[in-house]
């Protein structure tokens, strides 16, 4: 007798759970080595693209926009965070020999566990619905990757990213225009709140 394994009303295959989360978790270990190794590396752009939002804010957008659930954008968000936070950490203090700093693994794990899925959710809502509330979300996000303040490549990259978010992610007119509308006056606000939580992780 073959037992089914999947969810009737959601069309989950739970077989494919366990797999899934564990190659983004691989995936996230590996963009948090690669994340240090280019902090590292001694060329700008790398460390820059490693360090600002925007890489960051993209990954953790189109996981939210490209899952299937509410639920599944905030555990795809959270597990990859959280390997790139650990693995990110783990590499300083195994491999280049820079001692633990749990404080700051800490954080940013907290972050994986609440502002990240947090934002994934966010994404994954605002991508399918229309109207104002939708639109600032999305701008929301694009405001966090311009409120870096990146010059040069990270400049062009910021951009770039804003754009897919406020342009690309939604998929009604009217949120892709109430995105455009509120990115900049979101952007300053989102650079005071930038500010705060650098001063308190440093």
């Amino acid at each position: 007798m073959r037992v089914s394994t999947s969810f009737s009303r959601s069309g989950v295959d739970t077989c494919t759970v366990a797999p899934l989360v564990g190659g983004l978790a691989l995936v996230g270990g590996i963009a948090g080595v690669a994340a240090k190794a280019a902090d590292e590396s001694g060329w700008r752009w790398a460390a820059d693209l490693g360090s600002y939002p925007a890489a960051w804010v993209l990954v953790v957008a189109l996981l939210g926009w490209l899952s299937p659930t509410g639920v599944a954008a905030v555990l795809r968000s959270a597990v990859f965070f959280a390997a790139m936070s650990v693995a990110y950490y783990a590499w300083a203090a195994v491999v280049l020999d820079f001692g633990w700093n749990g404080r700051l693994l800490t954080a940013w794990l907290f972050l994986s566990a609440t502002a990240v899925p947090a934002t994934a959710l966010a994404v994954w809502w605002a991508g399918r619905r229309s109207g104002i509330l939708p639109g600032a979300l999305l701008a929301g996000a694009a405001a966090i990757v311009l409120a870096g303040h990146g010059t040069g490549v990270q400049l062009v990259v910021d951009v770039a990213v804003a754009l897919v978010l406020v342009v690309l992610l939604p998929r009604h007119r009217s949120t892709r225009a109430w995105a455009i509308v509120l990115v900049l006056p979101m952007a300053w606000l989102a650079g005071y709140a930038l500010d705060v939580l650098d001063t308190v992780l440093s």
